[in-house]
C-alpha cells in the first residue's frame, strides 16, 4: 500500500467533503470532522481493509496521517 492510497481511503472513510488540503502532514485530530466516531471508523477501516488491529491509544499517539500510515505498515 502506498501513502497516497491510504490518504484516499482515509478521506473516503471519514466522508470528508473538502479534502483539498488533506495530505500526509495533516494533523487529522485537528480536522473539524474528527471526533470519537471518526476514530472508531478509522480503527474499523484499518482492521477491515488492512487486517491490522489498532486501538484508540495508538491512534492518539499519531499526529499526522503519515504517522498513522507508518504505524499501520509497521504492524503488517
Amino acid at each position: 500500500m502506498e501513502l497516497k492510497e491510504f490518504i484516499d481511503i482515509f478521506i473516503a472513510t471519514l466522508e470528508l467533503e473538502d479534502a483539498s488540503n488533506i495530505n500526509a502532514q495533516t494533523d487529522f485530530k485537528s480536522l473539524d470532522d474528527w471526533d470519537s466516531l471518526a476514530s472508531l471508523s478509522i480503527i474499523s477501516m484499518v482492521d477491515d481493509r488492512f487486517g491490522v488491529t489498532i486501538n484508540k491509544k495508538e491512534v492518539r499517539a499519531c499526529d499526522t496521517i503519515e504517522d498513522l500510515f507508518n504505524m499501520i505498515i509497521s504492524k503488517q
